[in-house]
């Protein structure tokens, strides 16, 4: 079982920048390819970004935050980040990180293990 936690969520002027840490309680979280969405009140929860496994070399970005948004992993700390730059107020959302075992994927159904979720919220 993976328990992850996300961290860094809060408020930000628009243009501003935050950075979203997924910890994971997963020594072998080097193995996990773990993918970014996000939930916006009353959307659906939609892709943001993936960070493949081992070494984080592949990554793919939804085209909303393509440019603006990256994702990177420190395996020695089990924790995946997303730095997020160029914030818009529709980046305001709830953001989940999610591990699997296998390659990235920008489908829900595909993620094994959830964290509890961050709130964004992004000011004018």
């Amino acid at each position: 079982q993976v328990q992850l936690v996300e961290s860094g969520g809060g408020l930000a002027q628009a243009g501003g920048s935050l950075r979203l840490s997924c910890a994971a309680s997963l020594r072998t979280f080097n193995t996990y390819a773990v993918g970014w969405f996000r939930q916006a009140p009353g959307k659906e929860r939609e892709f943001v970004a993936a960070i493949s496994r081992w070494g984080g070399g592949v990554t793919d970005y939804a085209d909303s935050v393509k440019g603006r948004f990256t994702s990177s992993r420190d395996n020695a700390k089990n924790t995946v980040y997303l730095q997020m730059n160029g914030l818009k107020i529709e980046d305001t959302a709830v953001y989940y990180c999610a591990a699997r075992a296998a390659w990235t994927s920008s489908r829900e159904l595909d993620y094994d293990y959830w964290g509890q979720g961050t709130q964004v919220t992004v000011s004018s």
